[in-house]
């Protein structure tokens, strides 16, 4: 007994270094990155950086305020346009659909577009609606965007609602309660924190594409005057500014990776706090 006691020990001891091992492996490249972008880009962030405008060519100075307000809007409005739609889809396969052919071809379809590489969803969006109407828009950046975020938000929210209870639903029928009605008072209720935890990882998800809005937002060095126009945002900014052959756009590029990686970040814990809330 009391070697098999041993055993047990030492087996559990060494499955728990290679566990602490392996977490500290995948949490070196995340702080790696952190600290070089933030080691690159704090020194040149001021308040000129978020509320000036791109310099002209060769000229010091300016910053990436449209570009910040851009990004903004594009994530808005490609939340507003998919959070309804995923939101409706992932009720649907955790409370309607299990088991039948329709919610598995959603579900499968769902799966096929977390996959698809995020260039493709921009030509598509470019062919749709960039030609025929014979303009880059927000509206169009916005739609890609939107596009890439509803399988996450889909299948984020199928998986919360089948972690709820199915005796809290029997308990609201048996109660008297109409089925829609046991499932936004009682299920999505309950599972409020996890699906918004999904939304705000599409959210950080679309803020940091960069393909898709080539083709459709395409960028701009104004200040977003209509949705109807091409518009500036972070990540086009930050690929321009990178391979351009100033030092200057150089370090103004990394300054936008901190500004980027800082709303993603902010976004993310405000998302964890309001989780851990509930």
């Amino acid at each position: 007994m009391a070697s098999n006691y041993r055993a047990r020990r030492l087996v559990d001891t060494t499955m728990r270094g290679l566990m602490l091992a392996c977490t500290t492996v995948a949490i070196i490249p995340l702080f790696s990155i952190l600290v070089f972008v933030g080691l690159k880009g704090l020194p040149v962030i001021s308040l000129d950086f978020f509320f000036n405008l791109p310099k002209p060519v060769g000229e010091a100075g300016g910053g990436m305020g449209n570009a910040i307000l851009g990004t903004l809007i594009l994530v808005f409005l490609a939340t507003a346009i998919s959070a309804p739609i995923g939101l409706l889809a992932g009720i649907y396969l955790a409370e309607y659909g299990r088991g039948s052919l329709p919610a598995s071809l959603i579900r499968f379809s769902a799966d096929v577009m977390s996959g698809v590489p995020s260039i493709v969803v921009g030509v598509m969006v470019f062919s749709l609606v960039v030609l025929p109407f014979k303009q880059f828009s927000a509206w169009a950046g916005a739609l890609a965007l939107a596009i890439l975020m509803i399988p996450t938000i889909t299948r984020t929210t199928e998986e919360v609602l089948l972690m709820v209870p199915d005796t809290l639903r029997e308990a609201a029928l048996a109660l008297g309660m109409p089925r829609w009605r046991a499932i936004l008072d009682v299920a999505v209720r309950g599972a409020a924190p996890g699906i918004v935890t999904g939304i705000v990882l599409a959210m950080a998800r679309a803020a940091g594409e960069t393909a898709p809005l080539i083709f459709t937002a395409f960028g701009s060095r104004f200040w977003p005057e209509s949705l109807n126009q091409n518009i500036a945002v972070l990540p086009l900014q930050i690929f321009s500014y990178a391979i351009s052959p100033y030092e200057d756009w150089h370090n103004q590029a990394w300054a936008g990776a901190v500004v980027l990686i800082g709303l993603v970040l902010i976004s993310s814990l405000v998302a964890r706090i309001y989780v851990a809330r509930r």
